[in-house]
């Protein structure tokens, strides 16, 4: 069965844990809250054991799981296997494991099998296989309209009260991201006080999470939303920004991006080397998405433009620093404007 975020928690209240559970998506909070409602579940139900697979760049140690499978627990009479997907692609070999193990699933076991994208292309037999025997979960990106409900929701869920106008007021400051969303919802429930909110108590409450910063704007590039990196841009340049001092963050994530490139090259091992790098799990989806985009040689490029745009910016080399640094930003998010830079 097919089910939204907000499902998932009352078919779990409702229901015997189910012996698989896919949950993927494009909206990495969902992701990550739907995973977790699941995981928090399994404990609750004796799953004392849980054991993490990973792909490092297409590669899955689909023998070891499959070892895991037909395995007895070691620690616990049951357990929760993970096996974490960023493209929510397991591949031919991937695909027919899973499909093995709906068919005959072990009665101490649940799989959770999340993915970091999800289309209707995603599907197959695998999902399928998922669906018959256990639930599949789609995080979808909250779209603007819906966006003012389903705020409203969380609040209410978090003992918030907020007219019309407030929650209208949430939407403009927080932007569409969810997870500042999030966060600006739990300080409310905190410094609320009971009160009904209006849109002059919202604003003096809650931070601006849309104010244009060069953090977001670069993470909005990694991500691939040229557009919206471009729209951050202008209004970074509309408050009085100059390009010399955007360019030590972006220089160092094109940095960062280079070097989990040439590790994910010579076939290296990418979790390793996020930790090693000290990369938060919430930030090592967008760089995934990101190295997906563009091979290494091409975040070697994106490095050397930078280090010009630089340049650009402090008069040392002919050109408008504010077109350049849109137009690279723009083939970071989108491979096909390659041609900007030509």
């Amino acid at each position: 069965m097919e089910l939204t975020p907000d499902r998932l928690a009352a078919q779990l209240a409702g229901e015997p844990l189910r012996p698989v559970y896919l949950v993927a998506g494009p909206e990495p909070l969902l992701v990550l809250e739907a995973a977790d409602a699941v995981r928090t579940h399994a404990r609750s139900q004796g799953y004392g054991e849980r054991e993490v697979f990973e792909a490092e760049g297409r590669d899955v140690d689909w023998a070891g799981l499959a070892a895991t499978f037909d395995a007895p627990s070691l620690f616990s009479s049951q357990r929760l296997i993970e096996l974490r997907l960023p493209t929510a692609k397991p591949g031919k070999e991937g695909a027919e494991l899973i499909v093995d193990y709906c068919s005959r699933p072990p009665g101490d076991t649940v799989l959770l099998v999340t993915g970091g994208d999800w289309s209707r292309q995603h599907g197959g037999k695998w999902s399928e296989a998922i669906a018959k025997a256990g639930h599949v979960v789609v995080a979808w990106a909250v779209r603007p309209d819906q966006m003012a409900g389903w705020l409203e929701t969380r609040l209410r869920k978090r003992g918030v009260q907020a007219d019309r106008e407030a929650v209208q007021r949430l939407v403009d400051l927080v932007e569409g991201n969810l997870l500042a969303a999030a966060q600006e919802i739990d300080k409310l429930a905190l410094l609320a006080d009971g009160e009904r909110l209006d849109a002059a108590r919202m604003e003096s409450l809650v931070a601006d999470a849309a104010r244009f910063d060069v953090f977001r704007l670069v993470d909005a590039a990694l991500n691939g939303q040229g557009a919206r990196a471009a729209r951050m841009l202008a209004g970074l340049r509309a408050e009085g920004e100059a390009v010399p001092a955007l360019m030590g963050m972006v220089v160092k994530e094109l940095l960062l991006v280079a070097g989990l490139a040439r590790v994910q090259a010579r076939g290296g091992n990418l979790a390793a080397e996020f930790k090693a790098r000290r990369v938060w799990d919430s930030k090592q989806a967008t760089y995934r998405r990101a190295l997906a985009r563009h091979a290494a040689p091409q975040w070697e490029r994106f490095v050397a433009e930078a280090g010009r745009i630089d340049r650009i910016a402090k008069g040392r080399a002919p050109g408008d620093a504010w077109q350049v640094l849109e137009r690279l930003l723009l083939v970071v998010a989108e491979s096909k404007a390659r041609p900007l830079l030509a």
